[in-house]
């Protein structure tokens, strides 16, 4: 008896061994992993919402990267354990990997859909709260997930976009916005007087404590951008805080009219003539043309 115990304690021994190293190993890389995910996470540096919304998502991409990588650790650990125990893993491996390529067949744009949305959220493309434009689409983001965008366009319809249907986007909400405005004037405006009246109006713009907090920089005149024998076309930049180039260029629109109403600067005089019909002939053309 006591040399058949020896014996069995002499076969468990070293499973138990390679058992508690598999279990050591599994737990040193779930802790390693953690790790590398929580570098992921952006802490919100301010109170604002957009920073919040930041490190919320960034929070739910490292969750979902851990618990995906700690299943994936644990079913290797397991199937390691199972051969130790002389068990052929073969058959299930099988089995589980033709069980992966049927489900990536058939599941090729979700599988798309969530990769091009882990880079949209791992690169900070855009969150929620920010516009953006791709394609025919503009509006703000109300919701964002690994799978899909929804965003809010100017009819306030909400818009569902897959994220793997984004590939060129443009973030409206970064940094700072910029708008132009153009001045149409009449060809016998006197040009210095002109450009120093639409000065007059940036520097009220600038000046409007009211406004100060929507500007960046400008307004500033960049100069004639366009004349001939109807009209010169002036042009004014404006630089704004984001998504407010609208109202900032409409307010130095009001500015400048007002600031032309009271110098007497006439503007642009020209009209659209549109032809409702086409004449058949020279002639025809020519009768008309002396009848009226």
């Amino acid at each position: 008896m006591p040399s058949s115990f020896n014996h069995w304690v002499e076969l468990a021994l070293p499973n138990a061994l390679h058992l508690l190293g598999i279990l050591v190993i599994a737990l040193v890389l779930n802790r390693l992993l953690r790790a590398v995910t929580n570098l992921l996470i952006k802490p919100a540096g301010t109170q604002h919402r957009a920073g919040q919304l930041r490190e919320q998502q960034t929070r739910t991409l490292a969750g979902i990267l851990y618990s995906t990588g700690s299943k994936v650790v644990w079913a290797v650990a397991l199937l390691t354990s199972l051969n130790e125990f002389h068990i052929n893993i073969l058959p299930a491996v099988t089995l589980a990997g033709l069980g992966s390529l049927a489900i990536g067949f058939g599941a090729q744009s979700l599988v798309r859909d969530v990769i091009s949305g882990f880079y949209i959220v791992l690169e900070d493309q855009y969150v929620v709260g920010d516009t953006i434009q791709f394609g025919d689409y503009i509006g703000r983001v109300e919701h964002l997930t690994l799978r899909r965008t929804v965003i809010r366009d100017a009819r306030g319809a909400l818009v569902t976009v897959a994220n793997g249907e984004i590939r060129t986007v443009s973030n409206l909400s970064r940094d700072w916005s910029q708008a132009f405005v153009d001045v149409s004037l009449a060809p016998e405006s006197p040009i210095e007087k002109t450009m120093q009246a639409l000065e007059s109006a940036a520097v009220g713009l600038r000046g409007d404590p009211a406004w100060a907090q929507a500007l960046v920089d400008g307004p500033r005149i960049l100069g004639v951008q366009n004349f001939d024998r109807a009209s010169s076309t002036i042009r004014l930049q404006v630089r704004t805080a984001p998504t407010r180039q609208d109202e900032v260029a409409r307010e130095l629109r009001r500015r400048i009219q007002v600031e032309f109403q009271r110098q007497g600067i006439p503007l642009s005089s020209v009209q659209r003539i549109e032809l409702a019909g086409a004449f058949h002939s020279s002639e025809e053309a020519a009768q008309a043309g002396s009848a009226s």
